[in-house]
């Protein structure tokens, strides 16, 4: 399974919001991710970069 970790970019400043994120769902400018145990976090924002080969997702805050 492929799992990234959720970096989130403001005023390029990274910080790490959720690990093994198995799913994301995008709703305007609604970002839902969804750990690899069921956990669930909400932002608000942009997706900026999925990068599979550093297994990250970067948002960007709106």
């Amino acid at each position: 399974m492929c799992e990234l970790d959720a970096i989130l970019l403001e005023d390029n400043t990274r910080q790490l919001v959720m690990e093994s994120v198995t799913k994301v769902m995008v709703d305007g400018d609604s970002i839902e991710l969804i750990g690899i145990l069921g956990d669930r976090t909400t932002l608000k924002g942009g997706i900026k970069l999925i990068d599979f080969s550093k297994g990250e997702i970067v948002i960007l805050r709106k």
